[in-house]
């Protein structure tokens, strides 16, 4: 019988920043100048070509299909890994308790590819595992005092963050040209991830 735990699948990130690289507001939420149609068409196909979702408790995504979608929240407040007794598809997990394969496991995808959707602590845990990161740039927001995408910004930026973890840039691709919504992914060049 073999006892090796089953790795992961495709592990993705995806994020929109402000031109100061944050995700949210100095309160945590994200504001209304931060959501794109585009962006959130973009995002949503994304997360529809993965088999879960993994997110912080303050990390959400809106979409028709979101309650179907199953996903791992985040938190420090169970010891391990605990069923949402109201979501079949939910568990929360805690990453000092149980290691990301014995989620998975749980969750009944071993071998599942996987969308992360924040915050900046659940953004930095993947940072040595992500295969591409969806980083959509939105020139026009400022969010002084703001949460990062990542823990090293503002003293570094979201690339540079990026370039740094083994990932490098792919096209930039255009999202909305009136608002100069852009998005770039980024993608880990060596085949091997590193083991959390």
């Amino acid at each position: 019988m073999d006892n090796r735990i089953a790795r992961p699948g495709r592990i993705e990130g995806y994020a929109i920043v402000s031109t100061d690289g944050m995700i949210a507001d100095a309160a945590g939420l994200m504001p209304d100048s931060l959501r794109f149609d585009a962006d959130q068409k973009f995002f949503e196909h994304g997360l529809d070509t993965v088999d879960v979702v993994v997110h912080g408790r303050h990390s959400r995504e809106r979409h028709l299909r979101s309650k179907l979608r199953r996903r791992l929240i985040v938190t420090h407040r169970v010891p391990a890994i605990v069923a949402d007794p109201s979501q079949a598809n939910l568990l929360f997990w805690n990453p000092a308790g149980a290691s990301f394969e014995e989620a998975l496991s749980l969750l009944g995808i071993p071998n599942g590819s996987v969308g992360v959707i924040g915050g900046t602590d659940v953004f930095g845990l993947f940072l040595q595992r992500y295969d591409f990161f969806y980083l959509t740039r939105a020139p026009a927001v400022q969010l002084p005092g703001g949460r990062p995408v990542f823990s090293e910004v503002p003293i570094q930026t979201p690339e540079e963050v990026l370039a740094a973890h083994g990932l490098v840039p792919g096209h930039l691709q255009i999202l909305d040209a009136a608002k100069e919504l852009t998005v770039v992914g980024w993608q880990r060049v060596c085949k091997h991830r590193k083991v959390a």
